[in-house]
């Protein structure tokens, strides 16, 4: 098949469930060597339009092709040049790493030969062969998405359909990811992949905005940028939250969202805007660093577009939230959390190494690391679901040790894997959960509509679970867990895959619980949410590295951090990544950000390089660092650490 066609199309694709429109005359085409980015809100359509294009159900009106053959009439064709990552893991937990590779080797036809070879090419560039002995079972959330992402690339496929392929996974491996991701598109492979995170769309080569299952919008990231409605104020604050909280009550004609440590204010007038916000935040005293227009991201576009409420203050949960000042008399004194040298094992293996801190009452308490660092080991031990190895704690006043019961009435918890009934409805779960919590028939009946409301669910209430967006189910599962009105929430990972949308009306019901005395615990792999906590701890190989607020952890970066925008990302990073002056380099969003001890020197050599290469950078800055950037870098520290200590060792011997 010539590059000049593409490798996915799809004409007119509708599908229907009874009354239900998911994918409504969608029109799509992917050329090889390309990635196209599907963005939209939870049950928008994304994961139908996979379904579909892969073959496993059949769209009620329109066809597909992929890699020149129609996906109704030759299935077997279309699955030999095809790949597809579905959101639920296709792997076997009880095999090895190998072993799943081998397993779908076998699957795809895969000749013996050549496949220790292609084995190894794999492991090696994913990273992935120091754990081919491992159990499936027992990789974290990252290796197990990269592992499934290697078993689906054991016969090169054409086409690669990734579904929300990064949900979960920490900021290390989702950088890993994409590098993979880019390698195939070297090899002419065509990608499809739907996601959550919008600073991954920016990488793509097009994207489509989806609503509905309904296109409202397909072209380069720049041209859907272009959609935007006026211009966009930035206002980076250490106070962002209470700023936003702020304007959002004071403008009644533009869209007010919190991204990070800033603020975002979409208006048709930026300078009048611009004078408005001062005079409102010096009025009401509030401090903010800088204050600049910027250019619209692809979440600005998103959140501007698809938001319905517009700048409306999201109020609708006071009252019902009202119900929580009794925390205020309930709490056991002002620490919530305590942790004293908190260890657990598993066999040989440490999961979490004398882990100690404290959280106080009505704090948003922030716990990072990558995948598999320990943070829902440290979880379950509080919540007394695991029984630690040593050390002490107390949750609630209650001992971690002793009295785990009394701490289940106390708290809050929702796990990674939500514990919902899918077989039950909406509001069945709901009345289960109010059981459980002995809610008596009056209040069950009162929680039972603010939850409902909580998750905007009003309208879906005798809908089997099973059917509901994974936006939704993660509502619902807070709801649920929330539903005694407890004074500590635990929360794990409580938005991995849901909408900017989703996660900012969230956020909204954590703030306002927050100020009515909750304490929240929560860990996340945004780190964009990360910038929302008062604290952060961070959690590597079971050790805590570092805590703080975010502003603390930011100022206490050594290294500088470069902003890089050129034309070919992807590509300017190959060449970058090799210069001393660059510690390190990975892709942000549509640029790179580059992580340098000199700014002035590293600018020059950059400049020179890309210029040399015909890829003359738009823009070179320094920046404050963000989470992310202090996220990486504290992690390579330990790991450059460990590495020279290593070398030592070898020199001693």
């Amino acid at each position: 098949m010539p590059h000049s066609e593409p490798a996915i199309i799809g004409v007119d694709l509708t599908k229907k469930f009874n009354d239900l429109t998911a994918v409504n005359n969608l029109n799509i085409s992917v050329k090889p060597g390309e990635i196209f980015g599907l963005v939209g809100p939870d049950g928008a359509g994304k994961t139908t339009t996979l379904r579909m294009l892969s073959g496993i159900i059949k769209p009620t009106a329109g066809n597909a092709m992929v890699a020149g053959y129609d996906v109704n009439e030759d299935p077997l064709k279309v699955k030999d040049n095809l790949a597809y990552m579905s959101q639920r893991f296709g792997l076997y937990v009880d095999l090895t790493v190998e072993e799943n590779i081998e397993f779908y080797a076998d699957l795809y036809g895969e000749p013996k030969k050549s496949r220790p070879e292609n084995i190894n090419e794999l492991l090696d560039f994913s990273y992935m062969r120091p754990f081919k002995k491992r159990l499936a079972g027992n990789l974290s959330g990252g290796m197990k998405q990269k592992l499934q992402l290697v078993c689906a690339l054991i016969h090169t496929p054409r086409v690669l359909l990734l579904d929300e392929p990064t949900n979960g996974v920490d900021p290390v491996s989702r950088r890993d990811f994409w590098r993979i991701l880019y390698q195939l598109l070297r090899r002419d492979v065509a990608i499809l992949v739907t996601t959550a995170y919008l600073d991954e769309a920016e990488r793509c080569s097009r994207v489509g905005l989806i609503e509905s299952g309904t296109l409202l919008a397909v072209g380069t990231p720049a041209e859907v940028k272009g959609l935007m409605p006026g211009g966009v104020l930035t206002i980076r604050s250490p106070q962002a939250r209470q700023v936003n909280k702020m304007l959002r009550a004071k403008f009644s004609d533009v869209n007010v969202n919190l991204f990070g440590d800033t603020v975002h204010v979409v208006a048709d007038d930026i300078e009048k805007t611009r004078i408005k916000a001062a005079e409102l935040l010096d009025g009401s005293r509030l401090f903010y660093e800088e204050m600049n227009e910027e250019p619209a991201s692809l979440e600005d576009v998103f959140v501007a577009v698809l938001d319905k409420a517009g700048t409306q203050s999201v109020k609708k949960h006071q009252e019902q939230i009202d119900a929580y000042s009794h925390s205020r008399e309930n709490s056991r004194g002002e620490t919530a959390v305590t942790v004293d040298n908190l260890t657990r094992r598993f066999g040989t293996f440490v999961a979490v190494n004398q882990v100690s801190f404290e959280v106080p009452r009505g704090q948003i308490f922030g716990f990072l690391g990558p995948n598999g660092a320990g943070k829902s080991t440290v979880i379950r031990m509080l919540c007394g679901l695991l029984k630690p190895s040593d050390g002490r704690g107390s949750v609630a006043g209650f001992d971690i040790n002793t009295q785990a019961e009394e701490i289940k009435q106390n708290i809050g918890y929702m796990s990674q894997k939500f514990s919902l009934y899918e077989d039950l409805t909406v509001e069945e779960n709901i009345n289960f959960y109010g059981g459980i919590y002995g809610l008596d028939a009056g209040r069950l009946a009162r929680r039972r509509e603010w939850a409902l409301e909580m998750a905007g669910l009003e309208d879906h209430r005798r809908s089997l679970t099973a059917i509901l967006s994974t936006g939704w189910k993660q509502r619902l599962a807070m709801a649920c867990a929330i539903l005694h009105e407890p004074p500590i929430i635990f929360l794990d990972e409580p938005t991995s895959g849901v909408d900017p949308l989703s996660r900012r009306r969230f956020w909204d019901l954590i703030y306002e619980m927050a100020e009515m005395g909750v304490t929240v615990f929560v860990t996340t792999h945004y780190m964009e949410e990360a910038e929302y906590c008062d604290r952060i701890a961070l959690i590597y190989r079971g050790n805590l590295i570092a805590m703080g607020s975010p502003g603390d952890l930011k100022a206490g970066m050594k290294e500088k951090i470069l902003d890089i925008q050129c034309p070919d990302p992807q590509e300017a990073m190959g060449h970058l990544e090799s210069l001393p002056e660059v510690r390190g380099i990975a892709l942000f969003g549509s640029g790179l950000h580059a992580v340098v001890e000199n700014a002035a020197l590293a600018e020059i050599a950059i400049r020179g390089v890309l210029s040399g290469r015909g890829m003359k950078p738009d823009r070179i800055e320094k920046i404050v660092p963000d989470m992310e950037d202090v996220f990486v870098s504290l992690i390579e520290e330990v790991d450059r650490k460990e590495a020279e200590a290593i070398e030592q060792n070898k020199e001693v011997i």
